[in-house]
C-alpha cells in the first residue's frame, strides 16, 4: 500500500486531506507537525491525526533549529521581501521539507504532502524543496486537485466526521511561528480597509501601548543576536522574549501589498516585533563596521537573498553562495545595540562595537579633530578634475 507523509498543521485543509488521500490513494498517511514556535499544542494535533486516520503521527520539536539554521542566516543577510515582508512563512517551508523527506525516507514512503493552495506561493516552496532534496519523491497536493470549495471542505469534514476548527464565521487564514504571524483573507481582502484591531495577536495598538518608552540592549556576535539586556540566550528564547517586549509596545504591525510568485498581487498583514526590532539593529551596528563599498553591495544581496527565500529556492546553489559572502563579512559585526521602544516605533538610539569603523577623532569638530583639512585640496582637484576638463573642452 502506498504511504505518503503530509504536512499536518491541524487546520481544516490538512485535516480533511488525511481522509481525503486515504479514499482518493487508497493510502497510509503518516503525519508529520513540525514545531516552529505556531503557538498550539503540538500534542493535541498529534493526537487528532491520529483521531482522524494517520497511522502515525510525527512531532518534531524544531524551534532553536529554526531560528538558528534559518532565520538568523536571513537576518545575516538583510532579507525583506519588497521592503516589507521579513519572511516568516517561506523560511519555515524549506525546514519543513527537509523533516518531510527525513520521515519519507525512514518510513518508507513514495511521496509527501502539503495542504497548500493552488494560488499561493506555498505550493512553489513545498514542491521545489522537495525536488532539490529529493527528487524521486512524488509531491500531493490535495488542495490544487480536489476542486472544493471552503464551504464544501467544511461539509465534507462534517460528513466524515473530521473534526475542525473552521467556520464560515472565521475568514482569516493565518499561518504563524516564531519569526511572525501572517494574516489574510476577509475583509484584508479589500485594500481599502483599515485592518480590524481583531486580526491582531501579538501586538497592541499603538495609542494604548505604555506611555513611558522603554530601552532594551541586544548584544550581536558575527551578525546573531545573542544577548537581551545582558542575558545571554538561545536564539529561540531571544526571539520569543523579544516578541513579547516589543509586541506591548505595538511594534511590527505590516501591511503589505504583495506580488505572490504565481503572478497575482495580494494583501497581507504581519505581525513580527522581534524581526522588526532585530533587523533595524542589525542594519544600524552593520553602518558602524563595514565599509561603504560592503554596504553598499549588500543591498543587493538582500534583495537577491529575499527573492530566492521567497521564491522557494532555499536549497539553491546561489543561496549557498550567498551565504559564504554573507558569513565572511558579518565577522566584525559584532557589538551592542541600544533601542528604544515607545507606541509603535522600535528606534536605534545607540550602537558600540570593538570592530567600529567610528573614529571620533576624524569625525569630531573640537580641538580634538585629527583630519587633515589641508588634504582637502588637492582631493577636491583631482576628484573635481575631469568635469573640469568637459566643460573647457565641450562646455557645460
Amino acid at each position: 500500500m502506498k504511504k505518503i507523509v503530509l504536512a499536518y498543521s491541524g487546520g481544516l485543509d490538512t485535516s480533511v486531506s488525511i481522509h481525503w488521500l486515504k479514499e482518493k490513494y487508497n493510502a497510509e498517511v503518516i503525519a508529520l507537525t513540525v514545531d516552529i514556535g505556531q503557538e498550539k499544542d503540538i500534542e493535541a494535533i498529534r493526537r487528532k491525526a491520529l483521531a482522524i486516520g494517520a497511522i502515525k503521527a510525527i512531532t518534531v520539536d524544531a524551534r532553536e533549529e529554526f531560528v538558528k539554521d534559518f532565520v538568523f542566516p536571513a537576518l545575516k543577510a538583510g532579507a525583506i521581501y519588497e521592503g516589507d515582508y521579513l519572511l516568516s512563512t517561506a523560511l519555515a517551508r524549506p525546514l519543513i521539507v527537509k523533516y518531510l523527506v527525513k520521515v519519507a525516507r525512514e518510513e518508507g514512503a513514495t511521496a509527501v504532502a502539503h495542504g497548500c493552495t493552488g494560488k499561493g506561493n506555498d505550493q512553489v516552496r513545498f514542491d521545489v524543496s522537495t525536488g532539490a532534496l529529493a527528487p524521486d519523491l512524488e509531491v500531493i497536493a490535495p488542495v490544487r486537485e480536489w476542486g472544493m470549495t471552503r464551504e464544501e471542505e467544511i461539509e465534507y469534514a462534517h460528513k466524515h466526521g473530521i473534526p475542525v476548527p473552521a467556520t464560515l464565521n472565521s475568514p482569516y487564514s493565518i499561518d504563524a511561528n516564531l519569526w511572525g504571524r501572517s494574516i489574510e483573507c476577509g475583509v484584508l481582502e479589500d485594500p481599502w480597509q483599515e485592518p480590524p484591531e481583531e486580526v491582531f495577536e501579538w501586538t497592541k495598538p499603538p495609542e494604548t501601548a505604555p506611555s513611558k518608552p522603554r530601552y532594551i540592549q541586544i548584544d550581536f556576535e558575527e551578525g546573531i543576536p545573542v544577548a537581551l539586556d545582558g542575558e545571554r540566550l538561545s536564539g529561540a528564547e531571544l526571539v520569543s522574549q523579544l516578541n513579547q517586549i516589543a509586541g506591548e509596545y505595538g511594534v511590527g504591525r505590516i501591511d503589505h501589498i504583495e506580488n505572490r510568485l504565481v503572478g497575482i498581487k495580494s494583501r497581507e498583514v504581519y505581525e513580527a516585533p522581534a524581526a522588526v526590532v532585530l533587523f533595524e539593529a542589525h542594519r544600524k551596528l552593520e553602518k558602524m563596521t563595514l565599509t561603504k563599498e560592503v554596504l553598499r553591495f549588500n543591498a543587493q544581496v538582500a534583495m537577491t537573498y529575499a527573492d530566492l527565500v521567497y521564491n522557494g529556492l532555499w536549497f539553491s546553489p546561489l543561496k549557498k553562495a550567498l551565504d559564504a559572502y554573507v558569513d565572511e563579512v558579518q565577522k566584525v559585526v559584532t557589538g551592542t545595540v541600544r533601542v528604544k521602544l515607545e507606541k509603535g516605533v522600535a528606534r536605534v538610539v545607540g550602537v558600540r562595537s570593538p570592530y567600529s569603523l567610528y573614529d571620533y577623532n576624524l569625525a569630531t569638530y573640537d580641538k580634538a579633530d585629527a583630519f587633515d583639512h589641508k588634504a582637502a585640496v588637492g582631493f577636491i582637484k583631482l576628484w573635481g578634475l575631469p568635469l573640469r576638463t568637459k566643460a573647457r573642452v565641450q562646455g557645460i
